[in-house]
This record gives C-alpha cells, sequence and structure tokens, in this order.
C-alpha cells in the first residue's frame, strides 16, 4: 500500500517500487484504492465523457517481422490488402455522418505508402473534413518524412514502444529493429508538435513486472499525449503461437496507475482488452480510460486485419454499431461525444 500511496501523492516512486506496485495487482484494497483515484481524475478533467476514434485499418502489408504480430512479414497465410485514396475517403464520409471527428489510419510499415502518397491521402481529409483531427499509426519514419506528414495536416501519432528494456525488445523483435530507434521516433514525433502515443503490451512472452517498471519510468520520461495498453493476445501464424494470453486484471490495475501517473492523458479502452473479455472496454473505462477506437474499415477487409487471434471485427466493433457502444457506456454511468476529443493544453 506505500507504493500506491506515493504514487497518489505525487511522489517519485524507485524502480523497485514500480516494481512493487505493478505486483499489488494480487490485492484487492490496493485495486480498489487506485481506481478510485483513477476515476476521480479522470472525471476531473473528462467528466464523464468517452471519446471516439474512426480506425480505419488501410493496410496489412508489412516489412517487419515483429514475432507477436500476425500481419508481420512472415505471415504466409494473411490475405493482403491496401486500401485506395478514394476507399480511405469513403470510410471517412461513413465515419463523419456517424459522428467521427477523428480517423486514425492504422497501418503496417508499408513501402508502397510513400510520403508523397501519404501526405495526398492527409491533404485530402483535411480537405473534405476540416473539422476533423486525423492521427497516424505507420510505424517507423525518419525526421523529414514526419515532418512532411505534419505540414500536410497530420496531428497525432500513435507509435507502441512495446517494451522499453533493452534485452526483452530483442525477445520481440527481429535484429533488424531496434528500441534506440523506435525511441527515437518517438522524441521526433513530439519536437515536430503532434500529440504522441506510445505503450505496450500487456503479458507478452518473458515479460516480468521489472520490464512492466521499465515502461512505466520510460513513459514518464516521454510524457506522451497518449497512451495505448492491451493485454497480449498470441496469433496462430507467429512463433508465439501457443504463449499464454496477457492478464486483463493486470491490464485494468495498470490503466488506474497510468491515469494517476498522467492525469491528462488520452487513455483507451483497446481492441485487444474487449477481444480478451467481452465486457473488457466497460471495464477498461471504469478503470480510467477515456478512448474508444470503434472500426470504420471495409467489412469486406476486417478480418484481415489479424494482429491477434479472434480479434473482434464485427458486432459492437463496428462502427455501424456505435448505438450499442452508446448504450453500454450509459449503462455504467458514461456518455459518448461526438468531437477531437484533442488532449487539454490548459
Amino acid at each position: 500500500m506505500q507504493e500506491a500511496e506515493k504514487l497518489i501523492s505525487g511522489e517519485k516512486l524507485t524502480h523497485g517500487e514500480y516494481v512493487r506496485l505493478v505486483e499489488s495487482y494480487r490485492d484487492a484494497g490496493v485495486r480498489e484504492t487506485l481506481e478510485k483515484e483513477a476515476v476521480h481524475i479522470r472525471s476531473m478533467h473528462y467528466g464523464r465523457h468517452v471519446f471516439i476514434r474512426g480506425l480505419i485499418e488501410f493496410t496489412n502489408y508489412c516489412r517487419n517481422g515483429c514475432f507477436y504480430c500476425g500481419i508481420n512479414a512472415s505471415c504466409k497465410n494473411t490475405k493482403r490488402y491496401r486500401l485506395t485514396k478514394e476507399e480511405i475517403l469513403k470510410c471517412c464520409s461513413n465515419g463523419y455522418e456517424l459522428g467521427f471527428r477523428t480517423f486514425v489510419l492504422q497501418g503496417g510499415e508499408d513501402l508502397y505508402f510513400t510520403d508523397d502518397i501519404i501526405v495526398d491521402i492527409i491533404s485530402s481529409i483535411k480537405n473534405d473534413f476540416p473539422d476533423c483531427a486525423i492521427t497516424l499509426s505507420i510505424g517507423e519514419r525518419d525526421y523529414a518524412s514526419y515532418e512532411k506528414l505534419k505540414k500536410a495536416g497530420a496531428d497525432r501519432y500513435l507509435l507502441r514502444h512495446e517494451t522499453a528494456d533493452e534485452k526483452h525488445y530483442k525477445l520481440l523483435h527481429p535484429s533488424g529493429m531496434s528500441l534506440s530507434n523506435r525511441k527515437r521516433c518517438l522524441y521526433d514525433l513530439k519536437e515536430l508538435g503532434y500529440q504522441v502515443g506510445a505503450g505496450f503490451m500487456v503479458g507478452s512472452p518473458k515479460q516480468t513486472s521489472d520490464n512492466i517498471a521499465s515502461d512505466l519510468e520510460f513513459l514518464s520520461e516521454l510524457n506522451p499525449h497518449m497512451i495505448g495498453i492491451g493485454p497480449f493476445i498470441p496469433h496462430h501464424d507467429t512463433r508465439f503461437a501457443n504463449e499464454k494470453q496477457g492478464c486483463v486484471e493486470l491490464t485494468l490495475h495498470l490503466l488506474t496507475i497510468l491515469r494517476i501517473m498522467f492525469p491528462k492523458v488520452l487513455l483507451p479502452a483497446t481492441t485487444a482488452l474487449g477481444t480478451a473479455q467481452h465486457d473488457g472496454r466497460e471495464r477498461g473505462i471504469l478503470a480510467g480510460a477515456n478512448v474508444v477506437m470503434p472500426n470504420l474499415s471495409p467489412e469486406k477487409h476486417r478480418q484481415d486485419y489479424s494482429l491477434y487471434n479472434n480479434k473482434i471485427c464485427t458486432g459492437d466493433e463496428t462502427a455501424e454499431c456505435i448505438e450499442n457502444l452508446r448504450v453500454k457506456f450509459k449503462n455504467i454511468g458514461y456518455e459518448i461525444v461526438c468531437d477531437r476529443g484533442d488532449y487539454p493544453t490548459d
């Protein structure tokens, strides 16, 4: 309980204290205390509002071979696709009619989508929907590339660091990728003025409490505007196919910790959380999250963007069923709001 009290009071924790704080998820009393504080803090800054983002998974081609990912370059059974600019704009148009004012363009690191192509897509979205925010989630690029995309109108960028421990990073990624470059990207994005999102998987193979403590320390240093975490879920076509799924209770515990550490952060109740447990997103909101990202992608491709087994791609996850989500959140005392949902600067 000492670590929880220090966290709530705003004191700086040592690495060992972060480790003990992570492991305190097994203590119901600590979980309850932290959750109560997280909900209070979120209410102070966002009330009972939940922001919605329209997720457009526009390509599942990827040059990388991340060992946990179901669309990595080595997955031979993945049905690959790319959306055209016209298809992306149609997704945005459908989403706009449903009330979405943020579009998240997410894809693998697809070399087909050059800076010029992405700039054209961003410019077209901004031209057609000038009151909307654009979030990109398209991986590692150089500073000049990020700068071009920002000048074209991109507002936010999601790039999970996945793990802040060098040794653990190498267990999850091929030799051509590095934690140092991932961190470089995040700091470049911050310097360029993006609203930046980082994050990690909970329960990824060989992950320890010590690793998660390092994640919390890195996030404290980076101070991002958005943090995405979700339980690790294996994919049948990867080397981690037989690994155990990440713990939902630990994920919820970490959401409360992150809300307390970063009072204004935009914190999603992720699709992975909803996949791991049927009411996972609702529980995520009750733990301090304030963002959900329903899927605007064309229905014919939703199953092809398979990052992990049984990923939600129909039913309440689809944007067309936003009313069902609205009712679910209303039943737990929260309200979906239709605006950009920017990080507060005051």
